[in-house]
């Protein structure tokens, strides 16, 4: 027999002075916690899932924080291209750390990075396309400078077939369409910023290479600086071939003043620069897995050769 259900429901006891004033106290810190904006040019959200990389806090260890490196420019579309590649990232592995730190010209600069990670520890991931100056000298002596933080450097981004699937996003953005693939009027100048260094050099004529086999039609390097050919010479070079259908690859992470004056020589097309693309994004996490995976002593200093 069912017992007949009570005319009033049971009312939960009143809570008691002392258990009220923890709730409070909880809220308040949950509130403060949902309101927190850290800073060096890193935004938490208010809801972040924990990637299995970082343990609740418990007391364990954390994932090293992903120092984004950019050159920096007085463009200002390059800084808000820069940003826009790291919410792509922080979108891919939610839960990591991401901060931004400019080589030159624009803030945060990498040592006031640096700096708020003190006592931490951080893969430095070069925003870079080969291994140059850059990559060789400034981020080792950036963080010699900074003995407080535990730190790696990740390979540059170039050369990689991720790399390549961006430019031909970018080229395809541009007008290179399938008919295009292994004509014979048609190639592609590779528009790259230039460097003095033989290692930078081979880096780009190595993703000229690759970009070629993608494409299925020569792909010539060219340079805004420092060596040759120009983008203009290669482009008459080409044409004195028979090559008149000839785009522009913007090989730059973000716009700037030699991007610019690249796409200048053929501005109905030239590809706009690599930028936040999709293939991006997920570069940058491999090269900071690729730094994390390599063996070496906590607090060395690592340089990964390109890969």
């Amino acid at each position: 027999m069912t017992e007949p259900a009570p005319e009033h429901p049971q009312q939960s006891p009143p809570l008691t002075h002392s258990t009220a004033h923890l709730l409070a106290r909880i809220t308040d810190q949950l509130g403060a916690q949902l309101s927190l904006v850290s800073r060096n040019g890193t935004r938490r959200p208010m809801h972040r899932t924990r990637h299995p990389d970082r343990p609740a806090a418990d007391g364990g260890t954390s994932a090293p924080a992903l120092v984004a490196v950019a050159h920096g420019s007085r463009d200002l579309q390059a800084l808000r291209t820069v940003l826009a590649l790291l919410e792509r990232v922080r979108d891919l592995r939610p839960g990591l750390d991401v901060r931004l730190g400019h080589i030159e010209l624009n803030a945060p600069l990498l040592p006031d990075t640096l700096d708020g990670l003190r006592g931490a520890e951080a893969v430095l991931v070069p925003l870079l396309l080969g291994r140059g100056h850059h990559v060789k000298r400034d981020l080792p002596a950036a963080t010699a400078a900074a003995p407080g933080v535990r730190t790696r450097i990740a390979a540059p981004l170039g050369p990689h077939p991720l790399l390549v699937e961006a430019l031909y996003g970018r080229l395809v953005e541009a007008g290179w369409d399938a008919a295009d693939h292994g004509g014979r009027h048609a190639a592609v100048v590779l528009a790259a910023a230039g460097s003095r260094d033989p290692d930078s050099a081979q880096d780009t004529r190595r993703t000229a290479r690759l970009l070629a086999e993608r494409l299925g039609v020569p792909v010539v390097p060219a340079y805004a600086s420092a060596t040759a050919p120009t983008v203009p010479a290669a482009l008459s070079a080409l044409a004195a071939r028979g090559r008149h259908r000839a785009f522009v690859a913007s090989y730059f992470t973000a716009p700037g003043r030699f991007a610019s004056a690249c796409a200048d020589a053929v501005p109905h097309r030239a590809a706009a620069p690599l930028g936040a693309h999709p293939a991006m994004a997920r570069l940058v996490l491999h090269r900071y897995d690729q730094a994390r995976a390599a063996v070496a002593p906590a607090d060395a200093v690592t340089l990964l050769a390109s890969a």
